[in-house]
Parts: C-alpha cells; structure tokens; sequence
C-alpha cells in the first residue's frame, strides 16, 4: 500500500485547480477507496490555513480545512522527535521550516512526500517524492 505525506503545495493546487490537481485528486480517490494511506504534518495544515487567509479570508480558510477533513488524512502532530528530524533537516538544507515537517514525516512514516514544490529536489537522497507535476 502507497503512503503519502501530504504537502501543502499539493492541496493548495486541489483546491486551486492548477498544474497537478488531477494527480492529487487520484491520489484522494485512493485514500477513499484505501488503496493508499495519506499523512500530513499539523504544521503543513496550519500553512494550508494560513496561506488561504491571508489570500481568500477567513471563511475560505475554514471552508478549506473542512475539506481537507472530509479526507482519510491523519494529522500528525509535531512532537519532540518529529520537530527534532525538522530542525537537522532545516540545518542541513536551505528550505522551509513547514516543508522539512513534510519531508521529516515522510522519513518516519517510510512515505513519499507528495508535492510540487521543487524545493524538495534537494531532498531527493534522503525521502522518496512523489511529484504531482
């Protein structure tokens, strides 16, 4: 069974309907149907919420996690450990702190990130990357 650690790139382009939203679709058709498992870090669910405030308002913005919510995603929230392989990956790599989150989730969980975000080819020898485009 595929797992994936779900990015805020790829529900941002779902929801905006660009460049990879079918992928990311066929993916949430999969978590439906339990053919794979979907993960996202509560820290990448938080960058969800405050991108779509800051661009679309508050109500977009709940509209949105209500979406999300509607998906076999589980949150996981950011722990000692978790924060921990979040911060030696900021370290190590000129990325954001919310991506290495993902990438830092995706290394416990043995997932691929998935993700449009070309910031991730830097991480390419340490997780796997499942790229919507």
């Amino acid at each position: 069974m595929n797992r994936y650690v779900i990015d805020s790139y790829a529900m941002m382009a779902y929801f905006e309907n660009e460049p990879g939203a079918d992928k990311v679709a066929g993916i949430l058709n999969d978590l439906v149907r339990m053919k794979s498992k979907g993960y996202m870090s509560i820290i990448n669910w938080g960058e969800i919420y405050y991108n779509t405030f800051r661009i679309q308002g508050e109500a977009e913005a709940e509209a949105v996690l209500a979406q999300i919510g509607r998906y076999p995603i589980e949150l996981v929230e950011a722990d000692r450990p978790l924060t921990f392989e979040a911060a030696r990956l900021k370290g190590r790599f000129k990325i954001a702190y919310a991506d290495c989150f993902a990438a830092a989730l995706a290394r416990h969980l043995k997932a691929k990130v998935l993700t449009g975000n070309r910031e991730f080819k830097k991480l390419e020898k340490e997780i796997g990357i499942e790229w919507v485009i």
